[in-house]
Formats: C-alpha cells, sequence, structure tokens
C-alpha cells in the first residue's frame, strides 16, 4: 500500500473521532497528518513521516490548546435553567437546614435548599443549581 493511502485513511480516522467528540481531541493530528500525507508524496522515509507527524501534531497542540479553551469557554451560552444563578426569588415555602423548602423565581417554583434558615416571604439570591434543585442565601448574608 502506498504511504500516501495509509496517512489518507489515518487523517479521515482522525477526522472522524473528532467529529463524534466535543472536547477537541484530535485536531491537531489531523492537521499533522495532512502534513505528513503532503511529505509522503516527495519523501519515502516512513519514519520521517511519522516524526513530522508526530513533532508538528505536538507543537500545534501546545501551542494552540490554551488558546482554543480559553475561547470556547468565553462563549458559553446559558441554558434556560443556568440563567436564574444570580436572581432573586421570594422564599414560599420555608427552608430549614435539613428539609428542602419552595422558592419562587422568575415565574417558576422550585425546589430549594439552603445553609442556613430561611422564612417564607423572605427574598433570596440563587446561588447554583444541582439537579432539579436550587441552592439560595438569604440577601443581605453571607
Amino acid at each position: 500500500m502506498e504511504q500516501w493511502v495509509v496517512w489518507l485513511i489515518i487523517v479521515i480516522l482522525l477526522t472522524l473521532i473528532e467529529i463524534t467528540t466535543v472536547n477537541l481531541t484530535t485536531i491537531w493530528f489531523v492537521t499533522s497528518g495532512i502534513i505528513a500525507l503532503f511529505v509522503s508524496l516527495f519523501v519515502d522515509n516512513y519514519i520521517l513521516q511519522f516524526g513530522i507527524f508526530v513533532i508538528i501534531g505536538v507543537i500545534l497542540l501546545i501551542t494552540t490548546k490554551p488558546f482554543l479553551t480559553k475561547f470556547i469557554k468565553q462563549h458559553k451560552v446559558k441554558t434556560n435553567l443556568d440563567r436564574i444563578i444570580g436572581m432573586t426569588g421570594i422564599v414560599t415555602e420555608s427552608i430549614t437546614k435539613n428539609e428542602d423548602g419552595e422558592v419562587k423565581v422568575d415565574g417558576k417554583r422550585w425546589t430549594a435548599y439552603a445553609d442556613k434558615a430561611i422564612k417564607k416571604g423572605e427574598t433570596v439570591k440563587i446561588l447554583e443549581i444541582k439537579g432539579v434543585k436550587i441552592k439560595v442565601e438569604k440577601i443581605g448574608e453571607k
């Protein structure tokens, strides 16, 4: 089998892996595989081709992953649920340390828990969502 065919198969397989994952796992090696494929058209030394594949892939990984990871995280879009984090709500059923209560926020009622007891009618800030429950704190407390 011709060496360029081997590199083409490797590039296709790595591309399929990249398409099926969302974590930017093989994109750097797809690029270095394309370069190695191009080199294989002119140089018959498989060890040199493989060295180029690995070295360029690692260099691309080291130099571009931090930038791409930072860029992707900055553009994270909040879901409808995430957007209530930081909002305020009203306690509709008292919350104690050992029992969940209920909070109305953004027109919806949520099962809520807190580190301290909070009485019905008090205003709370939504801190986080865990599953179907929200963690809240009384406004003015830390």
